[in-house]
């Protein structure tokens, strides 16, 4: 594809380098020299120094011949203007990042209104996927796909855990629990297992089911499934807006604790039901003193990935909470399975993730007929999502009677907006949405599953 990327920070940068090496022509702008020539330099792009608005920047670019415009500025406003204007000029798809909460209940209206593909808020992102992982502390980490009907869970088998040295087979037949397996990873290793696969300490065990379902999985295996009923976050930014909020639509009792008086009191403003105390949230008497032992979710949420990490670490030696740490740094990822933390999460590499994520599906649209594409386990392994529009080889047939190829597995079907967690006797059939996990191997057609 032919792509063109205006803003060359962190976001634009790390984009890049991702889709770098997938056969795209990609041009990036920036009003900053050393910022396109940082890119250009190391990576295989064109540059133009400009301002990504302008109507001849945009033509030097190619607009014209461009598939999908992404705009990711630091200004939300010149991010849709940009848009609007490649969307007129070029007729291509276009992605804008906007950050401003003032903007958040109007999403919609503008992507509607002004055309685009995808709007991208990074910190409510961010918020959302904390959330999520508040209601299944559990999980260390949970990926959504199928527009947010289906979840996929990744948790850790303990030593104390029942799974460990447990057979997969037992799950359905001797614990009675309507849930599918569908990736492992062992070290360095992703795994699709089959039946008599047997689990081990340390495994990171992704699996699909619904809340309720999994919520009794979690039960039934011994490592806890309650929500979180009380929640501290430090760093009164945008991010702890955002899940302040998710959390006290849902009933969690939320304190936030910031240094800052006048953001205290914008809060107090917009969160009349959270509790807001104002003062050092790296201060670890006043942690202890604001009931830091007693609480269900800690998120370290301030601007400094260093305190995150040690604030987490403190969360984690006096309570038995469920800790989220916020990095900002991705060069961080490297170093940090090496500290105890529970859950991380980086606002940045989201939003990259879910524009690659669309930029993706949609290359892949372009040569196949795969609705979209998921990258897992840092691209080690991938979910595809498929529409079957007419009779084939894979409908009105049982699973368990096909004869799949291997490291692959069909995860999930959508019927008429209900999800399926598919078993061998379930069949694909027109209408259906077929999401199929997999690795080593490349489908361009449902029919691609198929072993010859």
């Amino acid at each position: 594809m032919n792509i063109i990327i205006v803003g060359c920070g962190k976001v634009g940068s790390t984009l890049v380098e991702q889709l770098n090496g997938e056969n795209h022509n990609i041009v990036v702008i920036d009003e900053k020299e050393e910022r396109v020539n940082s890119i250009t330099d190391e990576m295989d792009a064109m540059g133009i120094v400009g301002n990504g608005v302008s109507y001849q920047t945009l033509l030097e670019a190619g607009i014209q011949h461009t598939n999908l415009l992404i705009a990711v500025t630091g200004s939300d406003e010149q991010n849709l203007l940009c848009c609007v204007i490649a969307k007129k000029t070029g007729n291509c798809k276009t992605i804008a990042r906007v950050r401003n909460p003032i903007y958040n209940t109007e999403l919609n209206f503008l992507r509607e209104e002004l055309g685009l593909a995808m709007i991208i808020n990074p910190e409510l992102t961010a918020a959302q996927e904390i959330a999520r992982i508040f209601q299944f502390p559990s999980a260390v980490k949970i990926d959504t796909f199928s527009k947010g009907r289906i979840e996929l869970m990744h948790f850790r088998v303990t030593a104390g855990c029942l799974l460990n040295n447990y057979a997969l087979i037992h799950i359905r037949t001797t614990l009675k629990c309507d849930v599918l397996v569908c990736m492992v990873t062992r070290g360095e290793e992703i795994l699709i297992p089959r039946g008599d696969f047997v689990f081990q300490e340390n495994d990171i065990v992704a699996f699909v089911s619904t809340p309720t379902k999994a919520s009794d999985f979690f039960r039934k295996i011994g490592i806890g499934a309650g929500k979180v009923h009380t929640a501290m976050l430090v760093g009164g930014g945008t991010i702890a807006y955002y899940l302040a909020k998710r959390l006290l639509a849902v009933g969690i009792d939320t304190k936030i604790i910031e240094l800052d008086m006048n953001r205290c009191e914008q809060l107090s403003g917009l969160l009349p039901k959270a509790t807001i105390i104002c003062g050092n949230g790296s201060d670890e008497k006043l942690l202890l003193q604001e009931g830091l032992a007693s609480v269900d979710g800690f998120a370290s949420l301030t601007g400094l990935d260093e305190e995150n990490i040690l604030l987490s670490l403190v969360a984690r030696k006096y309570s038995k909470a469920k800790t989220v740490t916020k990095i900002n740094r991705v060069n961080f990822s490297n170093v940090l399975g090496d500290i105890m933390l529970d859950s991380t999460t980086f606002p940045r590499l989201l939003t990259a993730d879910l524009i690659i994520k669309y930029a993706r599906s949609m290359n892949e649209s372009l040569n196949s007929n795969v609705e979209n594409l998921y990258q897992l386990e840092d691209g080690r392994a991938e979910a595809l999502e498929f529409y079957i529009k007419e009779p084939s080889a894979v409908t009105d047939i049982p699973l368990g009677k096909m004869r799949l190829k291997k490291n692959l597995l069909v995860c999930s079907i959508t019927r008429h907006g209900q999800v399926i967690i598919p078993n061998g006797q379930d069949m694909l059939k027109v209408g259906d949405y077929v999401v199929i996990v997999l690795t080593h191997a490349k489908l361009n057609d449902i029919k691609d599953i198929l072993e010859g």
